[in-house]
């Protein structure tokens, strides 16, 4: 279930925790709380942030506009908070978020499309996640190997099993590189699994951090 910042239960960071600049402005990292991806930086001042808390989704300032900014009210893109952190120095935060839809008024996922766009290593499964949910609508003309593993359920569960056991069995004869090439088999095969039933591997990473407390 995910949990939401709220002013009665206190969580977050409040206004009078936040070092804010000379204009009453504190940058705001916004991260997808299920992939860690970087979604947009902007800014927010004490209503934002106090808006932020006792709503549980979003509010930013505009600089350009002058005003405060419910992220998606317009669009229906809002960005519900799953937690709030303040930085050592108590002047910038992160808010991490789950989205209703693209962050950026392009439609683009993320703010940040421009430059360097190549998933790195800590984006790779979150791109792997997309892709499989496009294949499960029917993308790329509705057919691909990842379509007919959803479509069948004990091929795909027959291949978790034989790709689990050649990772293990590449681990105890093989190359180093041999056993990351098997592991991206399992973790591939493993996503695909997670999907068919609509459930995600965030799932499965909340479950390792229930386990931690």
């Amino acid at each position: 279930m995910n949990e939401r910042i709220t002013r009665e239960e206190g969580r977050g960071v409040s206004a009078e925790e936040v070092a804010f600049d000379a204009q009453g402005l504190v940058p705001c990292v916004v991260q997808d709380a299920s992939t860690g991806e970087v979604l947009t930086v902007a800014y927010m001042n004490a209503e934002a942030l106090e808006r932020t808390r006792a709503t549980g989704e979003i509010h930013l300032f505009s600089r350009s506009r002058g005003e405060l900014w419910h992220k998606g009210e317009t669009s229906g893109n809002v960005q519900r908070v799953r937690a709030m952190r303040l930085d050592c120095d108590g002047d910038a935060l992160v808010a991490l978020v789950d989205p209703a839809g693209p962050a950026c008024h392009t439609g683009e996922r993320t703010c940040l499309h421009h430059g360097d766009t190549e998933p790195v290593p800590a984006e790779a499964l979150a791109a792997l996640e997309r892709t499989i949910a496009e294949r499960r609508r029917g993308g790329e003309d509705g057919r691909s190997y990842t379509h007919d593993l959803l479509a069948d359920p004990p091929l795909l569960g027959a291949k978790v099993r034989e790709e689990a056991e050649e990772v293990t069995r590449a681990a105890a004869e093989e190359s180093d590189a041999r056993v990351a090439e098997e592991a991206a088999d399992v973790l591939y095969h493993l996503a695909v699994l997670m999907a068919a039933p609509g459930l995600s591997l965030a799932d499965a990473l909340a479950e390792l951090n229930a386990r931690r407390r």
